[in-house]
């Protein structure tokens, strides 16, 4: 099982990230895209961070739904919509619940995807952050059907999420910004595809710090 305190610890872990790794995601960014990524991120989940404590003590369907509202109104462009999308979604899933299952993670996870595929229209390959929240779901969806823990189809996630990312350095852009440059896009890394990863890293990471 996954306790609140450990999706609070996976949303503050992420705020962390994002602001250590706000200048690394901007310059993946400005090869390909509006050069905003990293500032986007950090604000938006900074945001986020300020709220945790008044949360606390609230299901974990109102922890996700009260971090769409807050990632949709303070990111800029693209991500904001996006992420607020997985969030909203994957709050759905989580109504009422304190500790969520296998299962039950699996279910956060494939509609907080659907969600970005539907608002985004992006599939496999199109060298966006799907190309990281895809083959993240396949994993532990594999996992899962090989009764691991949830520690261990989070981990699973996690590592297939990290690898997708880098499996966009050579793949040519079809949607966003990126689009724009075609060809000139092969050779960088999405920037979308590695926030997606680094989210769910803290995710696993925070799941596996308390069995």
């Amino acid at each position: 099982m996954v306790q609140t305190s450990q999706i609070l610890t996976w949303l503050k872990s992420s705020s962390e990230i994002y602001a250590e790794q706000k200048k690394y995601l901007t310059e993946l960014d400005t090869a390909i895209g509006d050069a905003d990524h990293g500032n986007n991120m950090n604000r938006g989940f900074s945001k986020v961070s300020a709220q945790l404590d008044s949360l606390a003590d609230k299901d974990i369907g109102t922890i996700l739904k009260t971090v769409a509202m807050t990632l949709i109104s303070s990111i800029g462009g693209a991500s904001g919509p996006l992420y607020g999308t997985f969030f909203l979604n994957a709050s759905k899933t989580a109504e009422g619940k304190t500790e969520l299952s296998v299962n039950d993670m699996q279910e956060l996870l494939k509609e907080g995807v659907a969600g970005v595929k539907m608002r985004g229209k992006a599939e496999p390959e199109d060298k966006t952050m799907i190309d990281a929240f895809d083959p993240a779901l396949k994993a532990y969806a594999t996992a899962a059907e090989n009764d691991e823990t949830i520690q261990k189809c989070l981990e699973a996630a996690a590592s297939a999420a990290e690898k997708g990312a880098e499996d966009t350095i050579p793949m040519i852009a079809k949607k966003g910004r990126a689009s724009y440059m075609g060809e000139r896009s092969k050779g960088h890394k999405d920037p979308g595809a590695t926030s997606a990863a680094m989210l769910m890293r803290a995710l696993s990471d925070a799941a596996a710090g308390q069995e």
